[in-house]
């Protein structure tokens, strides 16, 4: 049986992959009765579009996959708190289940709306933070120096 660590591991390993192409080290991974069906990483800078962060675009992919809009049998793994965008995106798309790793004290919609997730989403947070959190650190300090 999978766990929300291996998920997330993968989300990680996505998140590093963007790091490593200077992106904002976000990963996303959707997965529907145990199997991968969607994986994204931010990649805003590389299609210059702000809208590309690593959730919409695993939604789009696992949307497409399903052929229909909603992902009410799926969990999204992510490694950041998603932003008030995404959150609304995973609304909109009626997420089973979501599963973050480090929180965004700045950013995260929980700080701005903290209902903003559909009311039948389940919520796990702190999967792997330690891991997710200390690349985003890695990243930023990287960009100061």
């Amino acid at each position: 049986m999978f766990t929300d660590d291996y998920f997330m591991e993968i989300a990680l390993g996505l998140a590093e992959e963007a790091a490593d192409e200077g992106e904002i080290p976000v990963g996303a991974v959707v997965v529907c009765r145990n199997r991968i069906i969607a994986k994204a990483r931010n990649q805003t800078e590389q299609l210059n579009d702000v809208t590309a962060h690593a959730e919409m675009l695993a939604i789009t992919a696992a949307t497409q996959y399903l052929g229909g809009k909603y992902l009410t049998d799926c969990t999204l793994y992510v490694t950041l708190e998603p932003c008030v965008m995404c959150a609304g995106a995973l609304f909109w798309a009626q997420v089973g289940r979501l599963v973050i790793g480090a929180s965004d004290a700045k950013r995260g919609y929980s700080r701005i709306e903290p209902s903003l997730l559909h009311p039948k989403t389940r919520l796990e947070t702190g999967v792997l933070a330690t891991e997710s959190q200390e690349l985003l650190t890695k990243f930023f300090k990287r960009l100061r120096t």
